[in-house]
């Protein structure tokens, strides 16, 4: 283990040492006796032993340089982000695990720059109305702020071009936003996918009579290796009431509004618009936690009677493979390689 890997997380060397790792001091020295490596992020330059596995979230989708040398020194590289979200793989699925935390982190940045309650008060003073919040994306994000804005007791609006997902909106007390009618947003793998432009612009219609009344606008949108779709123009924002608060959880991806800028707070007409990055970093012990046991349900798989087996035929190791035998296998990442090229 890398000496202070664990620190910002609060977990010390010496817990690693006592559940019998071995602390390094320059981890890439030791790089060349390992079979497996496990990463948080992408790796630097060196590169491991031909033959050796990588596993963690590598981005597959920006870091085709970093895959094209995994690939030429023979190494096999298991990106974290490229797990199938099949119900065996759950266990291990760390995109899952850290949106979960942003999106409850999301609800507690806007409350905590947003200048009302979020629940329902009377008081004798008067009564103060709860914070209104809409949350464009029900995914694995989308659904733990929704849960955790109404737990703060705000009333909480929610759009998604998926209609399947009414359902699990409302079991968490959401108001679901009907939208046009159209082709089901339903993509591969559980995820949204891009849809149309006359689609789009009917949504933003029916959104702008919905983020006008809000306190609080969370979006969660993305699809993989794709940029953010924008689901907040600059006209609905100025729709927006002075003081209301914008958290664009896709801002690392060029952001769902059009007024983000990535890490960056922006004050529109006075509508504060939000693009944190790294948002489970802000978390970090839980993050870790629950990362960790992804990484170990993954291992776990590839090990079989004590040898580390890259079983190909499984459907979980070939869909989050991304190097594999001399060659890059996830093909979004070898056609970006190739454009490159030419």
């Amino acid at each position: 283990v890398e000496h202070n890997a664990g620190l910002d997380a609060h977990f010390l060397d010496s817990a690693y040492e006592d559940a019998g790792a071995k602390i390094a001091s320059d981890p890439q020295n030791e790089w060349q006796d390992a079979d497996v490596i496990l990463t948080v992020g992408p790796l630097g330059d060196q590169l491991p032993k031909s033959g050796g596995i990588v596993i963690g979230l590598l981005d597959p989708y920006r870091q085709t340089e970093t895959a094209g040398k995994l690939a030429s020194g023979g190494v096999t590289s298991i990106a974290m982000e490229l797990i199938p979200r099949i119900t065996r793989a759950q266990s291990m699925d760390a995109l899952s695990s850290q949106a979960n935390i942003a999106g409850y982190k999301a609800v507690l940045l806007a409350a905590h720059r947003l200048g009302r309650y979020f629940p329902l008060l009377m008081t004798a003073a008067g009564t103060i109305p709860p914070a209104k919040v809409v949350i464009m994306g029900a995914g694995v994000a989308g659904l733990q702020a929704i849960a955790t804005a109404k737990r703060l007791g705000a009333v909480v609006e929610v759009s998604d071009i998926r209609p399947v997902v009414k359902e699990q909106v409302e079991s968490l007390g959401g108001r679901f936003i009907d939208l046009p009618e159209a082709e089901s947003g339903e993509g591969e793998g559980g995820y949204a996918k891009e849809m149309g432009e006359d689609f789009l612009r009917r949504q933003r219609e029916i959104l702008t009579q919905h983020v006008s009344a809000a306190d609080v606008v969370i979006t969660t949108a993305q699809i993989p290796g794709k940029p953010a779709p924008t689901l907040l123009t600059q006209d609905m924002v100025e729709a927006m009431r002075p003081g209301a608060v914008v958290v664009d959880l896709a801002a690392e991806q060029g952001g769902n509004c059009e007024l983000t800028q990535i890490g960056q707070d922006v004050d529109h007409n006075g509508v504060l618009i939000l693009g944190p990055v790294e948002i489970p970093r802000t978390m970090s012990h839980d993050a870790s936690v629950v990362y960790a046991r992804n990484v170990l349900e993954l291992v776990q798989l590839l090990v079989k009677e004590g040898e580390l087996v890259v079983d190909t035929e499984d459907e979980v190791v070939a869909g989050s493979l991304l190097t594999h035998e001399g060659k890059i296998t996830h093909q979004p990442t070898a056609e970006k390689i190739q454009e490159t090229v030419q």
